[in-house]
C-alpha cells in the first residue's frame, strides 16, 4: 500500500481532528478516579464526542478483517491490559493504571491519541513504567525528520526501553493515518537504524509504544479484542499522531491539557 502524502488542506484537517481527539482526553481526566467504571468513562467520552464536538468515535463498530465489531467508543486498558481493552462494568481502584485511547473522525479525517492515567497514588514500579514509556515515545518522536527512516524511530524506542529493563510489545505498532483509521506505513517500535521507509514531508502516522514491566509475550482475551501481558505484568502505552514537516515534525494531538512536551531527549 502506498504511503499517503498529505496536502496542505489535508494537513489542516488533520490538525483539527488531532486537537479534538486530545481534547477528549482533557475532558475525561477529572473523571478517572477510584470507584468509577470504564464503561462510565466510555459513556462520558461518547457523549462529549458526539454532542459537544460533533465528531464520530472511530472505534465504535470498527471491524477490521478477522474481528467482530468493537462495541465501544474508546479503548480502556487497565494494569496488565496492553491495548484494545473494552470498557466494562469493572470498577477502577486506587493504584490502578489505565490507558485511554481515543480516535475521532471530523470531516472525514482521523485524530488518534492515548494517555496513561494513575487511578489514585501509583506504586513506585507503576510510576516508573508509565514515565519510562512516555520518555520512550519521545525518543521515537525526536527521530522524525525528512531523510530519517522508520527503523530509526523503532530503534530509538527499543534501545531506550530495553536499557531501562522493560520490554517492547512487537505484535502491535503505530500506523499511518488520515482519511483512513489505519493506513501505510506500519510504525514498529523496534528496529534497525537506517532501514525501512524513508520519512518524507507530508507523512502522518502514529507512534504508540507499548511497554511491559515483565516479558514481552502477549495473549488475546476471549472477547477477541483485549490484549494482555502473558505474565500478568503491568503494561503502559502513550500515543501521538505525528506529521513529518520540511525540517522535522509537528505533533497533531496536542491540547491545553496535554502532559508537558519533552524536547530533544537523547
Amino acid at each position: 500500500m502506498t504511503i499517503s502524502i498529505k496536502s496542505s488542506s489535508e494537513i489542516q484537517s488533520m490538525r483539527v481532528a488531532g486537537l479534538l481527539a486530545s481534547e477528549v482526553l482533557d475532558f475525561i481526566t477529572p473523571y478517572v478516579k477510584p470507584g468509577v467504571t470504564t464503561d462510565f468513562l466510555n459513556s462520558l467520552c461518547h457523549n462529549y464526542m458526539v454532542d459537544s464536538q460533533g465528531t464520530v468515535p472511530a472505534p465504535l463498530n470498527y471491524c477490521p478483517p478477522g474481528y467482530k465489531p468493537f462495541p465501544k467508543s474508546i479503548c480502556t486498558s487497565v494494569n496488565h491490559q496492553i491495548c484494545h481493552g473494552i470498557p466494562s462494568e469493572k470498577t477502577l481502584k486506587s493504584g490502578d493504571i489505565i490507558n485511554i485511547d481515543v480516535t475521532v473522525i471530523k470531516d472525514g479525517f482521523h485524530g488518534d491519541t492515548s494517555r496513561m492515567f494513575f487511578v489514585g497514588p501509583p506504586s513506585i514500579a507503576a510510576r516508573r513504567l508509565v514515565e519510562t514509556t512516555y520518555d520512550a515515545l519521545w525518543h521515537g518522536i525526536n527521530e522524525v525528520e525528512p531523510g530519517k527512516t522508520l527503523g530509526d524511530i523503532g530503534h530509538a524506542i527499543q534501545k531506550f526501553t530495553e536499557s531501562n529493563g522493560f520490554s517492547i510489545v512487537k505484535e502491535f505498532c503505530g500506523h499511518g493515518i488520515g482519511k483512513n483509521f489505519h493506513e501505510a506505513p506500519q510504525v514498529l517500535h523496534y528496529g534497525t537504524p537506517s532501514t525501512g521507509e524513508i520519512l518524507l514531508p507530508g507523512m502522518t502516522f502514529t507512534i504508540e509504544p507499548m511497554v511491559n514491566a515483565g516479558k514481552a509475550n502477549v495473549r488475546e482475551l476471549s472477547d477477541g479484542w483485549t490484549i494482555v501481558t502473558k505474565d500478568k505484568s503491568l503494561s503502559a502505552q502513550w500515543e501521538h499522531t505525528i506529521l513529518v514537516t520540511e525540517n522535522g515534525y509537528e505533533i497533531l494531538t496536542v491540547s491545553a491539557g496535554s502532559p508537558d512536551l519533552h524536547k530533544n531527549i537523547k
